[in-house]
């Protein structure tokens, strides 16, 4: 089974190298293939590490307040807890690979999600889902979190994951888009 995906909103593909499941919880290895102008915003995550390491191109990597721009060969790694983000400001496509340590169920389930709303219209232009309480619970089991005076939307976010617990909105996500 291919474990490919495409995002049309943010022009990206993540390949699933190594799952939750392949590795018995140890990793979760993926390759991104990123458009210029693509990235993610500054969060964090409790539980695991990701690692970036750069194969084409140039990716920016900041690490609390330290912005790294990572070349063929570099890598860096965000701790949990620690404030990073990712993203493509070169001016053509990038590639590389995150490896989170340990692997995250969620993760690989919130981008499988994420990209098949995107691909079915149902996300904004920033890529995020209109539906407000499917966004709240994707950020909760990719277990990311907001950094600093933002944190206090987390409260807000997790109300809204239980509310789509409750109407049956993950059940219906995962059924529709988790494919491995």
């Amino acid at each position: 089974m291919e474990r490919k995906i495409y995002n049309p909103i943010q022009k990206d593909q993540v390949t699933f190298l190594k799952t939750h499941a392949d590795t018995n919880g140890e990793c979760t290895l993926v390759e991104v293939e990123l458009a210029d102008g693509g990235g993610v915003g500054l969060h964090y995550h409790k539980t695991y590490s990701e690692k970036f390491g750069c194969l084409e191109g140039e990716v920016q990597v900041q690490l609390g307040k330290i912005l790294h721009t990572l070349k063929a060969g570099q890598s860096a790694t965000a701790e949990p807890k620690v404030n990073h983000l990712f993203r493509n400001r070169s001016g053509k496509p990038c590639k590389f690979r995150v490896e989170l340590r340990p692997a995250s169920r969620g993760f690989e389930q919130s981008l499988q999600i994420g990209y098949g709303l995107a691909n079915d219209g149902l996300t904004k232009s920033n890529g995020f889902p209109k539906d407000k309480l499917a966004l709240a619970w994707l950020f909760e089991i990719s277990e990311s979190n907001l950094p600093g005076w933002m944190s206090i939307l987390e409260f807000i976010l997790k109300k809204q994951a239980i509310k789509a617990r409750r109407k049956g909105i993950d059940k219906q996500l995962t059924d529709k888009y988790v494919r491995f």
